[in-house]
């Protein structure tokens, strides 16, 4: 039988293996504390993987193919996406009279507009997630805030994919006087009641998960 760790040398570091993630990100999985199978203990009865080979490697993610072992001794071909970065932040800023800043941007993977909470990808230079929150506030919105906390952390999409974002609530704002967006994006930004988003993802019109889980932790919180 393939040993796990076979056809691994074309991997990424941090998708070859977790202990290769930057400190930052190590210090997440420490926080986070998931269920999993000692590989002791691994075996007849066991979902397991036996390889993983890279299938296509692009600018934001690589796609590997798994060669998994089912609990009943069956093999099956599986797909792994790995987040080159391994995720990122989402900011819930809210100002002063209680509204939340909101960014409108199209998006071509749905290829409509959405309306979404400010966020965006681990940069290098981020030691935490609170540094890419806070980039992501001043660079998308135009504002700083004085006051900041930890809501929620999110997987993606653990079915396949390795991504995280974690959800910050930014209060006490301040305009920084203007965006400092990329060449690449152009985004609107709207100050809205969080009453009107509720009804707007209850009604489906907000559908981007991250700021649903969000919007919904910041609620739920005030409560």
């Amino acid at each position: 039988m393939k040993d796990e760790d076979q056809n691994l040398e074309n991997q990424s570091p941090e998708c070859r293996n977790p202990g290769n993630r930057s400190q930052s990100n190590r210090s997440l999985e420490n926080q986070v504390s998931e269920s999993r199978v000692p590989e002791n203990q691994r075996g007849a009865g066991h979902l397991r993987r036996l390889s993983r080979s890279l299938a296509y490697s692009g600018s934001v993610v690589d796609v590997y193919q798994d060669t998994m072992e089912l609990p009943d001794g069956c093999i099956q071909k599986w797909d792994f996406v790995c987040h080159k970065k391994g995720g990122g932040a989402c900011i819930v800023p809210v100002l002063a009279d209680g509204r939340i800043l909101m960014v409108r941007q199209y998006r071509p993977a749905i290829d409509r507009e959405t309306l979404e909470l400010p966020a965006g990808a681990v940069d290098a230079e981020d030691a935490t997630t609170e540094d890419t929150a806070r980039r992501e506030l001043r660079e998308e919105t135009g504002y700083t805030a004085g006051k900041w906390k930890l809501l929620l952390r999110l997987k993606t999409a653990a079915a396949y994919c390795n991504e995280y974002t974690d959800v910050y609530l930014a209060s006490e704002l301040k305009d920084s006087h203007g965006q400092a967006l990329d060449e690449a994006e152009e985004i609107r930004l709207r100050a809205i009641e969080p009453e009107v988003l509720l009804q707007d993802i209850y009604s489906g019109r907000i559908q981007d998960s991250k700021t649903v889980a969000g919007i919904l932790a910041y609620t739920n919180q005030k409560r």
